[in-house]
């Protein structure tokens, strides 16, 4: 759904056919729909989360003239009924009320709960399928923010192709701002809960060892945040 010619959008495709192997599924509507949803086993997902047995949810979109028709709620129907059939212990998915992730009245909606929280926004949603240990964030935040030091660094993966012209974004402006800046990659899944300063997992900026933001911020965003 992203420009197929952009270095983001294959970054991505190349994430995407490692992942297949780990269990990774990625079920997109048709006949000229836009929407998708993302989903792993836990124990190989891109979230600072501990959800071995469930499956989790990276991605759920709908958008354009495809939003208001129920499409959400089929493409998570699709996830909850491929994890009962596999017999994973349930499913689990990180939101925020900010940017870039589910919205979780969806979630509410179809019979999942709140099992914890992060800063700043985060909740962390599971739906069970039985008894069983329920999922939790990795947590320790400010640790893995301060591990980063002085200056700018954005921390990224492949995970979003729209992550390369957020890292572009951060570089340049820090650049023209006169105190660079420097860049991290995630390269699997077991960086991501070991390094990553926010929930989100897969993208943050980090300014002086604190957490600057975990989405993509435009030019005049960020400096005014850095100001």
């Amino acid at each position: 759904m992203s420009k197929r010619k952009s270095k983001g959008y294959r970054r991505k495709l190349d994430w995407l056919r490692l992942r297949f192997a780990e269990g990774m599924k990625v079920k997109m509507l048709g006949q000229g729909q836009r929407g998708f949803i993302e989903y792993i086993p836990a124990e190989y997902a891109w979230r600072p989360v501990s959800a071995d047995g469930f499956m989790m949810i990276h991605c759920l979109w709908v958008v354009g003239k495809s939003k208001g028709k129920k499409y959400g709620s089929l493409l998570l129907e699709t996830c909850l009924k491929d994890a009962k059939k596999i017999g994973m212990k349930g499913v689990a998915a990180v939101t925020s009320q900010g940017y870039w992730l589910i919205g979780k009245n969806i979630l509410k909606n179809h019979g999942f709960e709140s099992v914890g929280q992060a800063p700043p926004c985060f909740e962390l949603m599971v739906k069970p399928f039985g008894k069983s240990l329920l999922p939790s964030f990795t947590d320790n935040w400010d640790k893995k923010a301060r591990q980063y030091g002085r200056g700018l660094t954005i921390i990224r993966s492949d995970q979003c192709p729209y992550l390369d012209d957020a890292t572009k974004i951060a570089l340049e402006t820090a650049k023209e701002l006169g105190f660079g800046g420097r860049v991290v990659e995630l390269k699997d899944c077991r960086q991501v809960r070991a390094q990553a300063p926010s929930a989100y997992g897969v993208f943050s900026l980090v300014y002086n060892g604190k957490l600057l933001s975990y989405h993509y911020l435009t030019k005049k965003e960020l400096i005014k945040k850095l100001e």
